[in-house]
């Protein structure tokens, strides 16, 4: 008896090792910091997305903050990949050689997940790949990024939906988005008619052009969010939202996105969806030290004589 239970806690720290192995890693990047305080807080959002899917079986992350991995390997065993960053001609996957990285990394069915800005490649780098990656991307001179109140008033029955109640939250939210022909592969995920206030800017690479105004003008919907089956076998999400770093204190706003990188991952995602609560003080913590917005100096006006 006494020389068989060395081996048996042998046996029983070797399954464990075993199933720890058998997690599939999520890969969670965070892009340089950007924008004014409780924006675009890249670093903040991604570490509460590891916290809100520390212990979820099956699974296991692995961030990487303020850029893009400096080891490439990071990647070989990546189920799922997230990249909340600014895009355009900063975005941090346009740089060096790291859409062959992505491609490399995909082409073995990694799943792609693109938050807020990262859903915008340059039209000369990145939009092919987007729209074979995820099925959609952010247009300069076609889509817009407006900050409007967007009322989800239903949701489609999808894993990423899974406990996800309607919901309605000012951020902003990107419209009239380029997607696959046909939306093929693509699943909307999140719906909204944007309101007239979306039209109050003048056209601008980002800000409006005639095309979205008369979208809106009609009242028609549109896609913020949506799923994607690549012809392959990986699975792509685009998510537009996340500008505010308040809104991770959206219950449902937050358990839409954690729901997604598990799907991305192919774990299975719970009914009732995945479950996390996040204090005042957890939402509020690791945000960048941005400088505040300076205030517009006044002019001092004599009076007339």
């Amino acid at each position: 008896m006494k020389n068989s239970l060395p081996r048996l806690v042998l046996v029983f720290l070797l399954a464990l090792g075993c199933a720890s192995a058998a997690d599939k890693k999520i890969l969670l990047i965070a892009g340089p910091p950007s924008h004014g305080p409780g924006q675009h807080e890249h670093n903040a959002g991604i570490l509460l997305i590891q916290k809100c899917l520390a212990g979820t079986p099956g699974l296991k992350t692995e961030v990487t903050l303020g850029g893009w991995p400096s080891d490439p390997a990071a990647f070989t065993d990546a189920a799922a990949i997230i990249i909340f960053a600014d895009g355009g001609a900063r975005h941090i996957a346009l740089q060096d050689d790291h859409l062959a990285v992505l491609e490399k990394a995909l082409s073995r069915g990694a799943g792609l997940g693109l938050l807020h800005y990262a859903v915008e490649p340059t039209l000369a780098k990145g939009q092919v790949e987007f729209l074979r990656w995820i099925g959609g991307a952010f247009e300069v001179h076609w889509s817009v990024n407006p900050h409007w109140d967007a009322a989800f008033t239903s949701l489609p029955s999808h894993p990423i939906t899974h406990g996800v109640k309607p919901f309605t939250i000012r951020d902003e939210w990107y419209f009239n988005l380029r997607f696959t022909d046909a939306m093929q592969g693509v699943t909307p995920i999140l719906i909204a008619k944007p309101d007239a206030s979306t039209t109050s800017r003048p056209d601008g690479d980002h800000s409006g052009n005639a095309t979205m105004r008369a979208q809106v003008s009609r009242g028609d919907a549109q896609v913020v969010a949506w799923a994607y089956e690549r012809a392959g076998g990986g699975r792509g999400f685009g998510f537009t939202g996340a500008h505010f770093h308040a809104n991770w204190g959206h219950d449902d706003f937050r358990k839409l996105v954690l729901n997604a990188v598990l799907w991305l991952a192919k774990i299975e995602v719970p009914a009732d969806g995945v479950k996390s609560g996040l204090t005042p003080a957890e939402l509020a913590a690791n945000l960048d030290p941005k400088p505040a917005a300076k205030k517009a100096a006044t002019k001092k006006v004599e009076p007339t004589k």
